[in-house]
């Protein structure tokens, strides 16, 4: 009953014709009914995602459900950084704005240790790594569209685990500790890219969804799952429930201007510790710009 009183929901009307929104891994969970919300506002939707074949038939569901035809599907592996550049360069050349850039993808492993085709472990390199480069590539769209914004999900499981500045490629770690590193590293990158971005006219901050209901725990084997499905239907929020404080942070008035701020029910929460941390950040971001190779031709933040 405490954690139904305490969901927050976004209450902003406002529509957004004229304005781009791109939302990374959309086709299931809290992503599937952001863009679910941000198309019925009339916003260009660009749904970023691995599985084309599947966000081309939601794509499909969407236009029919909302009316709106200005959806595109576009083809986005956040764990290869040759996805990325192939992506950043399409929408780069495609498109003529960028409002609203949702980091929403991620992944999660219980036990497999595995490695993406650059060599870094899979949920590292998904959930921070491949967001940081998009980040950079899209840079510029984002400053010509200003104000613009971008929005992460990060998790309050952060405080689970610490970020290891001398190991940046953790691929013999407990895989399932490391989604709790990928959101504390999610909550350290936006503080340090809000500080970098003052001034810019793009603001950035994160967000704790709640506990959600979703295909993320699916990995999870049984007997473990067992349990975890009553507790996951008894009191775990539902996508729509959890996609609120997302839909808030894209198209709210309310958030005009802020940046470098963590939310949670659609409203600013404090944080403590090493995870505000300004040299610490500063510190995580450089060594993240090493790990992803940025080239001297792209933008710099």
């Amino acid at each position: 009953m405490y954690l139904q009183y305490r969901i927050g929901k976004c209450t902003s009307k406002n529509k957004m014709d004229g304005k781009t929104v791109l939302i990374t891994g959309c086709t299931s969970g809290i992503g599937k009914e952001t863009a679910k919300d941000i198309a019925k506002r009339g916003a260009r939707l660009i749904m970023a995602c691995r599985n084309v074949e599947t966000a081309e038939k939601f794509k499909e569901e969407l236009v029919k459900e909302t009316g709106n035809t200005n959806i595109v599907v576009r083809k986005l592996d956040l764990s290869s950084f040759s996805s990325i550049r192939q992506f950043a360069e399409q929408i780069n050349r495609e498109e003529d704005r960028l409002d609203v850039l949702i980091h929403n993808a991620g992944t999660a492993e219980v036990f497999e240790k595995k490695v993406s085709e650059d060599g870094l472990e899979i949920t590292m390199a998904t959930n921070h790594y491949g967001p940081f480069l998009l980040t950079h590539l899209l840079i510029d769209l984002l400053k010509r569209s200003k104000p613009s914004r971008i929005v992460v999900v990060a998790s309050s499981l952060y405080f689970l685990a610490r970020l290891n500045l001398d190991n940046m490629n953790p691929t013999t770690t407990f895989p399932a500790y490391l989604y709790y590193v990928s959101k504390y590293a999610n909550i350290v990158f936006t503080f340090e890219l809000a500080r970098r971005l003052e001034g810019s006219g793009v603001t950035a901050n994160c967000l704790h969804p709640g506990l959600i209901n979703t295909g993320i725990w699916s990995k999870v084997p049984p007997p473990v799952s067992w349990i975890l499905r009553f507790i996951l239907n008894t009191f775990f929020r539902t996508p729509a429930q959890g996609a609120q404080t997302s839909v808030h942070l894209a198209v709210s008035d309310e958030v005009n201007g802020i940046s470098g701020k963590y939310f949670s029910d659609c409203r600013i929460q404090e944080l403590s510790g090493e995870v505000t941390d300004a040299a610490k950040g500063k510190k995580f971001w450089e060594l993240s710009e090493a790990m992803v190779k940025l080239q001297p031709t792209d933008p710099k933040i």
